[in-house]
């Protein structure tokens, strides 16, 4: 299909997605939204709330409206690395008597994988999951074993327990690309909730998109085209979050102590052709991009202890970045080399 006929499967493939999801979740739309964006843009979402807010369900429900293989891991302190990717064993040959290794492989080889609450294991066995949300494989014995397509990590955690928790590091928080919170319901989704849950109803979720399919639209994601000013708004955004850098405002000096990096600017644009592509649009804007900047950069700025203390949250931070980095400026500014209009403080 044509660039033209993509978009329209795509807007057409999303509103059938949204419609199967609400069979089983109730309210939580720019969640799904959120998490859509990031599927047809190829990236991996962190889902963050408290315990009770269906982040499971969602994933495992999205799952089978696109008819891709499904695997939850449950992340415990005691999980190795091997309970994920895999391992090697010896096997006897029953014939010939020759015993040989043979790989086995782990719950990572499928489409979309569930990292139930990744913040209950140990960076170690968190970072066996780094090789395959970036480089789509993984390496057990000097060999290489690709990961079929498409490949998602969803994973989920809670952020208000701290006992028996170990936090991403920020090397595997940046292969995510969007950190998605998950809030409590409405008092009328709540109701709803309630009332469905505790019936005999049992709702039955269609497939919308195959794995085939799935690629050839997230193909067409990457092909929407994006005009340099929204590059470069992109660009001025992030560079913003860079403590040390020249034009950063001093809120971000006083409150931040790590920024975020280039693949932020990468995952903004991204986000911003697939929130184009799902309304129809030949073409992002920078409008797009404003769209996503919390979710792409949450989990990317690192706040200090003056920060924490005044309770400024890195969503505070990006509400000020964007609040003194309006369109026109960008716009305006008519080539890379112009400097940010920043208003200080």
């Amino acid at each position: 299909m044509d660039d033209r006929q993509a978009l329209a499967r795509l807007k057409e493939a999303r509103g059938r997605i949204r419609d199967e999801i609400r069979k089983v979740i109730v309210g939580q739309e720019e969640v799904i939204d959120q998490l859509l964006l990031a599927v047809f843009s190829k990236g991996h979402c962190i889902l963050e709330g408290v315990p009770g807010l269906a982040k499971t369900l969602l994933v495992s429900t999205l799952a089978r409206t696109l008819s891709l293989s499904f695997n939850r891991i449950q992340f415990t302190p005691d999980l190795m690395p091997a309970d994920i990717t895999g391992t090697e064993v010896i096997q006897e040959d029953k014939t010939t008597g020759r015993r040989e290794f043979r790989f086995l492989p782990g719950p990572v080889f499928a489409q979309v994988i569930l990292a139930d609450e990744i913040n209950r294991t140990p960076p170690k066995t968190q970072a066996a999951l780094l090789e395959s949300m970036q480089e789509r494989q993984v390496t057990v014995g000097g060999v290489r074993h690709e990961l079929p397509e498409p490949f998602f990590v969803l994973a989920t955690q809670n952020p208000i327990e701290q006992e028996g928790t170990y936090p991403l590091p920020e090397a595997q928080q940046d292969r995510f690309m969007f950190k998605i919170r998950v809030g409590y319901p409405s008092f009328e989704e709540e109701r709803e909730v309630i009332k469905t849950t505790t019936s005999d109803l049992a709702p039955e979720v269609a497939a919308v998109v195959g794995a085939e399919e799935m690629v050839d639209l997230q193909r067409a994601v990457r092909r929407v085209p994006v005009a340099d000013h929204v590059v470069e708004y992109a660009m001025r955004l992030v560079r913003q979050t860079r403590v040390g850098e020249k034009g950063v405002p001093d809120f971000v000096s006083e409150n931040v102590s790590w920024g975020a990096g280039p693949r932020a600017c990468q995952f903004l644009v991204l986000g911003g052709k697939a929130r184009a592509a799902f309304d129809g649009r030949p073409s992002a804007s920078c409008e797009d991009v404003r769209a996503v900047a919390h979710p792409v950069l949450r989990h990317r700025i690192l706040t200090n202890f003056a920060a924490e203390s005044a309770g400024i949250t890195p969503d505070t931070i990006v509400d000020r970045i964007l609040a003194q980095t309006p369109d026109k400026d960008v716009a305006a500014a008519g080539g890379a080399g112009a400097a940010p209009v920043l208003k200080q403080g």
